[in-house]
C-alpha cells in the first residue's frame, strides 16, 4: 500500500490559515482551554505586549523569566539581523566560529571565580542534563567512577529532561514518568515553611539547618558514592523560595568536607534577576557549576548554557589530542545567532547599568508586592531582587472548576491587560530591569483589583 497526502492535505500545503489553533501542541497548557479563549499576542516593546485584538498589556514576568533587558531590545535585535547576514549557522562539531568563542569568553569573564569554561546547548533543560553528564563523566575521568549518585531537591523544578525531572522535585511530573527517570538520585528537603517564614522579606531567617539534611543522604548512601547535589538558588517555578540566610553557605561546607560538587541551577536568577550577573555573586557562595539560560541573551534566540570551574574542565584534559573528551553535544550548540545575542546582552546590561538598576528597584518592588498582604485569600508573599511570589488560599473549589490562581491569571490577562505566571497556588512576577516605579504599582493595583473581586 502507498501512503500519500490525503486530498485535504494537498490542498492545505502551502496555504495560509489564519486561526487555525488545531495543529500546535502547546508547552504546558491546557489544549482545550486555550484553544476556546486563546491568548495570543503579537507585538512586544519593552515592558509591554500587544495582543492580537490590539491591548497593550504590562509584562510583569519578563515573557518567561526571559527579557531581563525589556522587549526588543535594540541592540540584541541588532546583533541577531547583522549575525542573519553573515552567518545563519555553523557547527561547532569539529570546526566552529568565532562568535561562539566570544560569547563564550565574555560570559565566563562575568560570573564569579575561577567559572572558566562554558557548554553551550538550546535551553535551561538541556543545560541541567549536559551538567548532570559532565558530573558523571568528570568523577569518571579522575578515576572515581563509583560517585555515580545525583542529589536534588523538594520543590526544585530543573526542566523536563529525564535527568532534570529526576533530580527535580514536582511531584506531579515525576508521577507521570516515574518508570523511566533516572536510578541513583535521592532528594534533600526543600526549605519552605510557612508558619516559620511567613510573609518573610528577601532571604528568611528560620531554616539553615534544612541544608543539613544532605548529610542524611551522604550517611544512607556514602560519601564515596554522591556526585554532586543541585539546588535552584531560588526555587522559582514552584512558587519563588528564597533560601534562608545561612542555608546555600552551609551547603557549600558539606560538600567541601564530602568531595561533592554543587551545582546551582541558574536558569532563572542568572543575568540579572537579582540584580548581579549570578545569584552566586549575590549570595557569596561558589559553586561549582551553574547552569544558566532565559536570560542569557534576553530570550531573543534560544539558548542554554552550563558553566563549570576550572578543576572540573581540567579533569577532563588528561588524554591525548586527538580523543573527545566529552561525548556530549548539540545540533545547535553555540548557535551563531544565539551567541550573537548574548554578546549584545551583556553589552546592553553594563552600558545601561541595568544590573545596578534592578538593585535599586528590589526594595520599591519588595514594598509594592508586600502591600498586597490583608488582599482577600493572600495568604503569603515572598521576594527577593526582582522576583516575587503571591500565595493564595485555593480555598474547596471541586477538581473541575477553574482554580482562583487560574481565574486570577485568566482575568488579569482580559480584564485588567496584565501578564504574569503562576503555578498551582502562587502568583508569580519578575519585571524586566527596565521597569519604572509607575509600573511596580500598576503591577500590584490591578492583581489587588482582581483578587478582591474573586470569590
Amino acid at each position: 500500500m502507498v501512503f500519500g497526502l490525503s486530498s485535504k492535505k494537498k490542498k492545505q500545503v502551502g496555504a495560509k490559515i489564519p486561526n487555525d489553533l488545531s495543529s500546535f501542541w502547546m508547552p504546558f497548557t491546557p489544549q482545550k482551554g486555550y484553544k476556546a479563549n486563546p491568548r495570543s499576542i503579537r507585538a512586544a516593546k519593552g515592558m509591554y505586549y500587544t495582543s492580537e485584538d490590539g491591548r497593550t498589556l504590562l509584562d510583569s514576568c519578563s515573557g518567561l523569566w526571559c527579557t531581563n533587558l525589556g522587549h526588543n531590545h535594540p541592540k540584541v535585535v541588532e546583533a541577531i539581523q547583522k549575525q542573519a547576514a553573515e552567518l545563519d549557522y555553523a557547527p561547532n562539531f569539529q570546526y566552529s566560529h568565532s562568535v561562539a568563542f566570544e560569547a563564550a569568553n565574555r560570559l565566563c569573564a562575568e560570573l564569579p571565580g575561577d567559572i572558566d569554561h562554558v557548554f553551550f546547548s538550546n535551553s535551561g533543560s538541556e543545560a541541567v542534563d549536559t551538567a548532570l553528564k559532565i558530573v558523571l563523566a568528570y568523577f569518571r575521568a579522575i578515576g572515581k567512577p563509583q560517585k555515580n549518585i545525583l542529589v536534588g531537591r523538594r520543590r526544585n523544578y530543573n526542566g523536563v529532561g529525564f535527568g532534570g525531572i529526576s533530580v527535580g522535585g514536582i511531584t506531579y511530573m515525576r508521577d507521570v514518568y516515574r518508570n523511566a527517570l533516572l536510578p541513583n538520585t535521592a532528594h534533600i528537603v526543600d526549605t519552605y515553611n510557612q508558619e516559620k517564614q511567613a510573609y518573610s522579606k528577601g532571604q528568611p531567617e528560620w531554616g539553615a539547618h534544612l541544608a543539613d539534611d544532605l548529610l542524611d543522604q551522604i550517611y544512607l548512601n556514602g560519601a564515596e558514592n554522591v556526585a554532586c547535589v543541585i539546588v535552584e538558588p531560588v526555587a522559582g517555578s514552584t512558587g519563588i523560595l528564597p533560601p534562608p540566610k545561612g542555608y546555600l553557605e552551609r551547603l557549600r561546607e558539606i560538600c567541601d568536607e564530602h568531595d561533592i560538587l554543587l551545582i546551582f541551577d541558574e536558569v532563572i536568577t542568572a543575568w540579572g534577576r537579582l540584580g548581579y550577573a549570578s545569584a552566586a555573586e549575590y549570595f557569596g557562595v561558589m559553586p561549582d557549576i551553574i547552569t544558566s539560560a532565559k536570560g542569557i541573551n534576553n530570550g531573543a534566540v534560544p539558548l542554554g548554557a552550563t558553566f563549570v570551574r576550572k578543576h572540573i574542565y581540567e579533569g577532563f584534559m588528561n588524554g591525548p589530542e586527538h580523543i573527545i573528551e566529552l561525548l556530549h553535544g548539540y545540533t545547535y550548540s553555540g548557535h551563531p545567532l544565539a551567541c550573537a545575542a548574548a554578546i549584545a546582552t551583556i553589552e546592553a546590561a553594563n552600558e545601561e547599568g541595568l544590573y545596578e538598576r534592578g538593585r535599586n528597584l528590589t526594595p520599591i518592588w519588595e514594598d509594592a508586592l508586600h502591600s498586597l498582604k490583608g488582599t482577600r485569600h493572600v495568604i503569603d508573599i515572598r521576594n527577593i531582587g526582582l522576583m516575587g511570589g503571591v500565595e493564595i488560599d485555593l480555598g474547596d473549589r471541586p477538581k473541575d472548576e477553574m482554580s482562583r490562581t487560574l481565574e486570577a491569571f485568566d482575568r488579569l490577562f482580559f480584564e485588567k491587560d496584565l501578564t504574569l505566571r503562576f503555578t498551582n497556588d502562587v502568583l508569580e512576577f519578575c519585571p524586566a530591569l527596565i521597569a519604572s516605579e509607575e509600573e511596580i504599582e500598576q503591577i500590584v493595583t490591578r492583581v489587588r483589583d482582581i483578587l478582591e473581586d474573586i470569590d
